[in-house]
């Protein structure tokens, strides 16, 4: 973690703006789904990650699960999921996260998960495996696959598409110049090159993300959404940048509602079907409305 103690010593911390704020979950249908997740003990990221739109979410019938583990092999400086050596693969766990699925009555369902490089598969056949168990299990619900980069290899990849869910989608997070610094093991153009595989093969709807506040220039925010959609990346989604812990990246700045209005304008100009660009926006928000 030296990048980040050099990062944290040339920086002051940045105090929160008002439009910072999150609203405590409310309404009948979150109450509903809140009682079933601590009486079955099921395992959404919108609850382990404390997601700001978790009720506005699940309002709508809309709930994120990570699989593989909570564990992850990567040691990204934005990421707040434990780095390390993560356990054996849990081959019910398909099933599990279905069965979780169907007792939330969810319609629709984001599926990520943390990266294991530590597979030969680098766990592209449990992902394929969940999908189907969701399928079986959850006829009407659809999908949508956050998947890792899987190291640009064509054949995990294909794994994904083989179970063809509703929505593929892989997050760049940053800007070209920072993603060495911001996502450390992964690499910019590789995840362009994933997003452009997908669709060549026939995804009909791909999707990413970039987090603002990590020290990216407009202009530079600009290219990264001109390189999305040269790739023919169809939806994009553009938060803000939340500091996990102390020993994360700093936030720069706190980016104001106006601009990422401009962002918002400039992405749909460009000729993406759908945008999701303001301060509390993450890669699952009002992603039932993705697959329109």
């Amino acid at each position: 973690m030296e990048h980040l103690e050099k990062v944290e010593k040339g920086m002051k911390r940045v105090e929160k703006p008002k439009w910072i704020r999150v609203k405590l979950p409310t309404g009948k249908k979150y109450t509903e789904l809140r009682s079933l997740v601590d009486k079955y003990d099921l395992h959404t990221i919108c609850t382990s990650g404390s997601c700001p739109n978790m009720g506005e979410c699940w309002s709508e019938g809309t709930a994120t699960f990570m699989i593989l583990g909570n564990i992850c092999t990567r040691s990204c400086g934005f990421c707040g999921v434990q780095t390390g050596r993560p356990g054996n693969v849990d081959w019910d766990e398909p099933d599990k996260v279905a069965r979780s699925i169907k007792l939330m009555q969810i319609k629709h369902a984001v599926i990520t998960s943390v990266d294991r490089d530590d597979l030969k598969d680098m766990g592209s056949i449990l992902w394929a495996e969940t999908v189907n168990a969701i399928r079986r299990l959850n006829p009407n619900t659809t999908l949508e696959a956050l998947i890792p980069d899987f190291q640009g290899n064509e054949r995990n990849i294909d794994r994904i598409i083989a179970v063809a869910p509703e929505v593929v989608s892989h997050n760049v997070e940053t800007v070209r110049r920072l993603t060495r610094q911001v996502r450390v093991q992964a690499k910019y153009d590789q995840s362009l090159e994933v997003l452009s595989y997908l669709k060549r093969q026939g995804i009909n709807r791909t999707k990413s993300g970039i987090m603002l506040g990590l020290g990216e220039a407009r202009e530079e925010v600009l290219q990264t959404l001109e390189d999305l959609r040269t790739h023919h990346v169809d939806v994009v989604t553009i938060g803000q940048y939340l500091q996990p812990s102390k020993k994360h990246l700093p936030v720069s700045r706190f980016i104001n509602p106006e601009e990422f209005k401009e962002y918002e304008t400039y992405a749909l100009d460009l000729g993406f079907r759908h945008v999701e660009s303001s301060p509390l926006v993450r890669s699952s928000y009002k992603a039932h409305k993705h697959i329109d």
